[in-house]
């Protein structure tokens, strides 16, 4: 998914076990490739200097769906984020065909965006003929639309 990144558990013992513990997960030790998702953290955790998005010194993950429910969730439901796949082949095919309906959402309103945007085109060509046909503007101002004009295609 864009704009999602992934961290690794810092290797500081202290700050790796506060990591650890706002997981929630039962049992759970990272290991050295255990890695979390930028959506657990604040927008202030990281720092965007240079080309690569990083943690900052000290930062902790505090942005967990639980918090917001008001439950614990176990290790299954902490998976459910955009990105993951689901656990059932039912659930890939429930994902599959809400990303469908909602691809075929997004054509049909590029298609009517593109005829809203032909129809004020031609609007704006007629107003620009009458303004002509009536000399109501200026030769400056009929040469810059003129050149203008001609930008727009119909």
């Amino acid at each position: 998914m864009r704009g999602i990144t992934f961290h690794k558990f810092p290797k500081e013992k202290e700050l790796r076990r506060q990591w650890e513990f706002a997981v929630r997960r039962e049992h759970f030790s990272a290991s050295d490739y255990s890695v979390l998702c930028s959506e657990h953290f604040k927008l202030d955790d990281f720092d965007r200097t240079g080309q690569i998005a990083r943690i900052r010194d000290g930062a902790k993950p505090t942005v967990f769906i639980f918090q917001r429910l008001g439950v614990s969730l176990g290790y299954k439901e902490l998976r459910e984020h955009p990105y993951a796949m689901p656990a059932s082949p039912t659930g890939l095919k429930t994902r599959l065909s809400e990303a469908l309906a909602r691809v075929e959402s997004l054509e049909r309103d590029r298609r009517n965006t593109k005829v809203r945007e032909r129809r004020a085109k031609k609007t704006v060509h007629g107003l620009l003929e009458d303004l002509r046909g009536k000399n109501l503007i200026n030769e400056e101002l009929k040469e810059r639309l003129d050149f203008y004009s001609g930008k727009i295609k119909l």
